[in-house]
Parts: structure tokens; C-alpha cells; sequence
């Protein structure tokens, strides 16, 4: 789902007591309640899948998202700014060792009326076309409902004869055209099913996994046994949410059907707000809670799990929002978690990861931290950048290691190995640089990365650490507008993690004002290459007329340089605090 279709879902924030909107994917999580304190039903028995289904489902396992193509909400596949699909395009998701794909498809524009509502054939034949090429690559392939979710399915409390109508007219249609296709194509029912208010949601839902399962199975031929996908409501993975589907999963007594939940993980660190900039004890918690609530509800009674999207809701703006070092170490852990919790995994890529025209990975070293997470555990660090001030002498500088069960072989510049004891030392998981070795690293001790190190252990891939010069970023009175007001920088080398806007009382200033820290990107972006940091006219449009604003930016340096802006009508002024 594109970020341009941000839902209205909401994230209660149990600590603040406070509701904030959540990302596109993002569904409503108790994100401050640790796994271990979530009841769990100990009243849904076991379910069992047989042995050839639940092999089948590990054989998806890895999965990619076709995403933003045949789920586009425009004429066609191309709307939303990919290309067509090609069988070259995947052949080459499957030579990056992907083994299942999901094809999320958007049914509304291509609908007839009522009470038939007919599917444009050349659409239809088009899916039938790539699911054809993706299943002759060997893929196990995934269809579905998508945006239709929000976009008329969501009505059901209050029309739901036609609603249910017109989904029961899709997948009669859709049942019929795949009839006799191979058993690994897989049917999902619905995608982040949601409803307005005034409804049951848990019975809604029901009624649509009830309905689906019916008109499959209904079908015949290869569709009495295929594999059926059910999500829970939202496609969270909160406790009631899943005890519902399993009461649904139960009741229906059908052995081949999966479960599926997406997950994003710990909302603020998943866009960058509320001080979320590290994947830290309470981000890498909600990643634990959430494998182990869908393990001890599903895997462990032998329902099969596909967690059917995953990423960072950042990355539908930019994966620039997240720092590296941090969604690396997001990604080493989901990765491993899916295998101790035998679950399968599909990449949400909506064209932002992997090059559909040249075939490459935007992000070389966040895939190959992704496809080694599928074997192994990775090492990582406390941070993949280490900042030594150009104007301070150069010391010695220790880093914590995080070996994530693997052992430390080694420490590296390029292919040279350098010297324990004369260039670092370790102990326990401490490793110290020492001065002579970074007064070599840092040669002319210009601004930025001066050097790349590479932290290797016995398994994984090697740990990046970039070291870098630096001294306090200096900002600059500025006048502008609230279309984009530009703070003219000087970041000598640093970069910034986060920012916090108040006003002169204390309270919070700008878009989500529960939390002082604002939304990167949305709210503010550093331009690294114009030498300016950019407040967005999102951030203005809920500043108060007049009222100064202090922003604290807060760099990975651990510097903090204070500002103030001040709005008045369309006019912003701002200057160094």
C-alpha cells in the first residue's frame, strides 16, 4: 500500500494515553505493552496442518510484493509509476533467491454493475498472464483483494447486502478463472480488512473469511484443497485480533488455510517520530512480542503463518528516513525471528527496493542484510557511525558489539586485516579503536567519512562502521515561506537524527502534538547537498499564527543546535537560538 494512501487506522499509544494516526500499513497496536503481558486464549484447540501444507507454506518462505502495479487504483498496472511487468522482471526476483510472490490486486475499476459485476476481461487476462509467468518460474503465487479494503469494503456496517454481494462476485469470478491452476497459487481473501463504525468487526470479517472460504472451495477442481490465506482484522497482530481468526480458522475446520498478519513494526521507530530514531529495547520488544503472539496463536497449534507484508513505513517517503546501521539491525532480527518461529515472510516492495527496469537493489547492502537473515544471525553494533570532532584531539574510541550469538573474526579496512593490540583491542563485546589507528583513518581530518572499517564475525555479513570528522552543525537566519522554508547549513560533516519543535510555554508545536519530536520527512528533511534543512508546509499548517517555535535538531554526533521560527500569515521567519 503507497504511502500516498495513508489509512486513518489508529495506533493507541498506551503510555501517552493518546490516539495518533498510523501509516499506510501500519495497523493499531498496543505498541507500549510488552508480548508477555498480553493475555492469550488457551481455549482454541489445536488445528493442525497437514504435513504437505505447512511444507508448502516453508517453501514460500522468502516472499516479495509486487506492490504498487496490479493493486494501483489508476487505469492500470503503470498508474502508480512502475513498469509493466516482465517475465525478465521475474526471473529476476527469483535469481535474488525469492521463492514466493505476492500479487496484490485492486478490483474496483475494473468492475461492471450490478448484480453480475463483471470483471473487465482484458484485466483479468492480463493477472492471469503474469500469475502464468510467475508460476512457470517456479514461484508460489499469492492473489487478493486489495485497496478494495477502504475503498468500498469498508462500508459493510452500513450497506452490507451490497457489499457482500459485489465481494462475493469477485471471488466467484476470480475462483472460476484459476479453477484449474497450479495448487501453488494461493487465494487471500482480503487485504487490511477495516470497517467504518457502527458495525461488528470481528463478525464482519468472519462473514468475509466465512464467504470467500464457501465460494473457493464451492468451485471445485484445483480449489477444493488450494491453499486459502485468512488475515485478521487490520491485518494486525494484536492478541484479541488474532483469537478472533482463530476462532474463525477453527470453526471453519479446513486444513489447508494459512493465517496472515502484516507488520511494520514499533510505529515510531517504523516512520521516525517520538524520539523513535533507534531500534532500541522498546522497538526490538514490539518486533519479539509480536513473532511470539502469532507463534503461541497459530504455529504452535499448527496453523500456518505468512506475514504477508513487512518493512518500515518510512521507507514508502524514503529509506532515508530510518538511519542504516538501525534498519539494519530491524532487518537482521525480523529475519531471524521468522526462522526460530517458523513463519513466512513477503518484502513489501512498492518499486523503492528493487530496480524493475535495471534489475539491482537500490539499497545493496539492506538487501544483503535481508537475504543473510534468512540462513543466519549477523553481528551488528550500537551505531554503523563513529564521530570524532575536528576540532578536539583524536583518542581512543570503544564501540559495543552486538554478536547475536556469532564470535568476532576480525577487523577490517578494505581487504586488510588490521592488528589487534597495536590498532584495536576487545573485550567481552567492547571493541576500542585506538588514537594511533584513527589519527590514520581520519588522514587530513576533513569533514565527513574519512574512513569505512568492516566489523566481521564467524557468520553473516560484516558490520559497516563509517568513520567520520565532524564539528557542530551551524544554522543560519533565514527568511522564507510555508510552502518550504529552508534553514541555510552548515552540517560539517554530521547528520541529523531527529528534530523537536515547542512553543516558549513548553507545549508541543507542529503536526502530531502529543510528542515534541516531529515526523522526519513529513514534518522536516535535511538536503545534505543544497547545505539546508527543509521544514514542509505540513509542519506550518499547525503552527500557531505569531507564536515563536523553538526546534532542537538533534544530530547522530550527539550535538544539539537550537532555532527559532516564527509564522505569520504565510511568512516565516527563523533564526540561530
Amino acid at each position: 500500500m503507497p504511502g500516498r494512501l495513508r489509512s486513518l487506522l489508529a495506533l493507541l499509544m498506551v503510555g501517552a494515553g493518546l490516539a495518533v494516526p498510523t501509516g499506510a500499513h501500519a495497523a493499531p497496536r498496543s505498541a507500549t505493552v510488552p508480548a508477555h503481558a498480553v493475555p492469550r486464549s488457551a481455549t482454541v484447540p489445536a488445528h493442525t496442518a497437514p504435513p504437505d501444507v505447512a511444507a508448502a507454506v516453508a517453501a514460500m518462505q522468502p516472499g516479495w510484493n509486487l506492490g504498487n502495479t496490479f493493486d494501483a487504483t489508476g487505469a492500470d498496472e503503470t498508474s502508480w509509476g512502475n513498469p509493466r511487468v516482465t517475465p525478465e522482471l521475474l526471473a529476476g526476483i527469483r535469481a535474488q533467491g525469492f521463492r514466493s510472490i505476492r500479487i496484490p490486486v485492486t478490483w474496483s475499476q475494473h468492475l461492471g454493475a450490478a448484480p453480475g459485476h463483471p470483471i473487465d476481461a482484458a484485466a483479468l487476462a492480463r493477472l492471469r498472464e503474469v500469475v502464468a509467468w510467475a508460476l512457470d518460474d517456479g514461484f508460489h503465487v499469492m492473489i487478493n483483494i486489495h485497496h478494495d479494503s477502504w475503498q468500498w469494503i469498508n462500508t459493510m456496517p452500513a450497506d452490507h447486502d451490497t457489499v457482500l454481494a459485489r465481494y462475493n462476485a469477485i471471488w466467484t469470478q476470480i475462483a472460476a478463472a484459476f479453477r484449474d491452476a497450479s495448487p501453488r497459487l494461493l487465494f487471500e481473501s482480503v487485504n487490511e480488512p477495516q470497517f467504518a463504525a457502527g458495525g461488528d468487526d470481528a463478525a464482519l470479517l468472519a462473514e468475509l473469511n466465512t464467504s470467500f472460504h464457501s465460494i473457493v472451495r464451492g468451485s471445485g477442481g484445483g480449489n477444493t484443497e488450494r491453499l486459502l490465506v485468512l488475515p485478521t482484522l487490520h491485518t494486525s497482530a494484536d492478541q484479541v485480533y488474532l483469537d478472533q481468526l482463530a476462532g474463525t480458522i477453527t470453526a471453519l475446520g479446513d486444513r489447508n488455510v494459512i493465517a496472515t498478519v502484516h507488520y511494520y513494526g514499533y510505529w515510531p521507530f517504523s516512520v521516525n517520530i517520538a524520539g523513535g530514531y533507534r531500534f532500541d529495547a522498546t522497538a526490538q520488544q514490539d518486533l519479539l512480542g509480536m513473532f511470539q503472539r502469532v507463534h503461541d496463536t497459530f504455529v504452535a497449534r499448527g496453523i500456518p503463518v505468512v506475514v504477508g507484508e513487512y518493512g518500515l513505513l518510512g521507507f514508502d517517503r524514503s529509506t532515508g528516513t530510518i538511519e542504516q546501521g538501525e534498519k539494519l539491525k530491524f532487518f537482521e532480527l525480523f529475519g531471524h525471528q521468522a526462522r526460530v518461529n517458523r513463519v513466512t515472510t513477503m518484502l513489501w516492495d512498492n518499486g523503492q527496493h528493487f530496480d524493475r527496469t535495471g534489475l539491482t537493489w537500490r539499497d545493496p547492502e539492506l538487501y544483503g542484510q535481508i537475504r543473510s537473515s534468512w540462513r543466519t544471525r549477523s553481528g551488528t553494533a550500537d551505531s554503523d557511525l563513529l564521530f570524532t570532532a575536528r576540532s578536539a584531539p583524536v583518542t581512543a574510541r570503544t564501540i559495543t558489539l552486538n554478536p547475536n550469538g556469532t564470535g568476532f573474526a576480525g577487523l577490517y579496512l578494505g581487504r586488510a586485516a588490521l592488528r589487534r593490540g597495536s590498532d584495536y583491542t576487545l573485550s567481552g563485546d567492547q571493541l576500542t579503536l585506538t588514537a594511533k589507528l584513527l589519527r590514520r583513518l581520519l588522514k587530513d581530518r576533513t569533514y565527513g567519512v574519512r574512513s569505512t572499517l568492516s566489523v566481521r564475525f564467524t557468520r553473516g555479513v560484516p558490520w559497516r562502521l563509517d568513520v567520520l570528522s565532524y564539528d557542530t552543525p551551524v544554522l543560519t537566519a533565514a527568511t522564507g515561506d510555508t510552502g518550504s522554508f529552508a534553514i541555510p547549513t552548515a552540517f560539517n560533516g554530521d547528520r541529523l537524527a531527529t528534530m523537536t519543535a515547542t512553543y516558549a510555554d513548553g507545549s508541543y508545536a507542529g503536526p502530531q502534538n502529543w510528542t515534541a519530536y516531529k515526523e522526519y520527512d513529513r514534518t522536516f528533511a535535511p538536503d545534505y547537498t543544497a547545505g539546508v534543512i527543509r521544514l514542509t508546509s505540513d509542519f506550518f499548517a499547525e503552527v500557531t499564527d505569531a507564536a515563536p517555535v523553538t526546534l532542537t535538531f538533534i544530530f547522530w554526533s550527539g550535538a544539539s543546535v537550537t532555532y527559532h521560527v516564527t509564522r505569520t500569515g504565510t511568512t516565516v521567519t527563523g533564526a540561530a537560538g
